[in-house]
């Protein structure tokens, strides 16, 4: 039977619990707009933002406006004070962070999340100015399309056929207290941006854009998990908790590897969710051994996976941690049907693994 005692809260938990909500209380907060493709509005929607917020009486300011922009967006920035950038001999512009500072507003709008600053500038990416000014206690509005986040730039490439150059990092973007997608379907946008292919490049053009579409979602669902689970830690939920469906995918030289990356990436499509690839690295592989898990390695990227490569003597506990810090859902591994005299008395890693994954569902692939 539980005590009393047994049920009394841990005080430095506790203390930890009240810090973590203190401190997320107290800091400055982010939100981006996010945009599938050029054209769906994500500026609009960050300026209009503003305004809403100077209506309710915040003290709003513009930190960075892009030079190109829709001459309609023009009514709305001249609702709202602008800092004047400071501006290169190249004439690229970078965000005046003094004169912000020394302005101490409540919001600022940050368009162009991605820009590379000129040399000049204190900080060589615009991301990291926004850092300076959320440091500053100093909230951020800001917009950025999805071929901008680093992580995510060769799969936009393989849609698109278009490279960028300057990109974000995903873990900045998953920092964001609030993400919104600025959204409008395919079809729409095609007729905003003055686009009028036959209808056979239509049709490929709006599944390209559906495609862009989803990734989009992909990434606002992440926010909304890495939010959601610092709120549970906050609070002392350790149990993972998953908006979306992650598959995790255990690689070596030896496992029947093709129908796992196909399953999980199937699954992950299906739920618009999330795949990884991991390998724990061995010393034992010989030359053929290691070519044929470069070569699994690659499959996966191809698939779509996020591959990793794990460093640790103990292979089970290296998965069931990066499991476990990624949240996922499923694990698929490889087994071999055989059974030595060792796994039969004491069992065998895969068995520990399965004891160990509460909450994951584990998917044994024989070989």
């Amino acid at each position: 039977m539980a005590t009393s005692a047994d049920r009394r809260p841990d005080p430095d938990q506790l203390l930890r619990q009240v810090e973590a909500q203190e401190a997320r209380q107290s800091r400055a907060r982010l939100k981006v707009f996010l945009g599938y493709a050029s054209g769906v509005g994500k500026t609009f929607r960050m300026l209009d933002e503003g305004r809403r917020r100077k209506e309710r009486g915040e003290d709003v300011v513009v930190g960075a406006l892009q030079s190109k922009r829709d001459p309609a967006l023009n009514r709305l920035v001249e609702l709202l004070e602008i800092v004047p950038p400071l501006v290169s001999e190249n004439g690229k512009d970078a965000i005046n962070l003094p004169a912000i500072l020394a302005r101490r507003p409540q919001v600022c709008l940050v368009d162009g999340l991605a820009q590379d600053n000129p040399r000049q500038a204190p900080n060589r990416k615009r991301y990291q100015d926004v850092q300076e000014l959320l440091a500053a206690g100093i909230n951020v509005v800001t917009s950025i399309n999805l071929q901008y986040i680093e992580e995510l730039r060769a799969g936009v490439e393989r849609i698109t056929g278009k490279r960028v150059k300057e990109t974000v990092p995903r873990s900045f973007i998953l920092s964001a207290d609030e993400i919104e997608i600025v959204d409008v379907p395919p079809e729409q946008l095609l007729e905003r941006i003055g686009r009028q292919p036959d209808e056979q490049s239509a049709a490929a053009e709006r599944r390209r854009l559906s495609q862009l579409r989803e990734m989009a979602l992909l990434v606002a669902a992440e926010v909304v998990d890495h939010e959601l689970s610092a709120y549970l830690k906050d609070h002392g939920i350790e149990q993972p908790v998953s908006t979306q469906e992650r598959v995790l995918v255990c690689l070596t030289a030896r496992a029947n590897f093709l129908p796992m990356i196909d399953l999980g990436a199937r699954l992950a499509r299906r739920f618009s969710g999330e795949l990884y690839a991991v390998y724990v690295q061995q010393t034992s592989l010989d030359a053929a051994g290691k070519a044929a898990l470069d070569a699994r390695l690659e499959s996966a990227r191809e698939a779509g996976a996020i591959v990793e490569v794990l460093a640790s003597d103990e292979p089970m506990e290296a998965i069931l941690r990066f499991a476990r810090e990624k949240n996922v859902t499923h694990i698929f591994i490889g087994h071999s049907l055989r059974k030595s005299w060792w796994s039969r008395l004491f069992g065998n890693p895969v068995d520990h693994l399965i004891r160990n994954a509460e909450g994951i569902d584990v998917c044994i692939f024989p070989h």
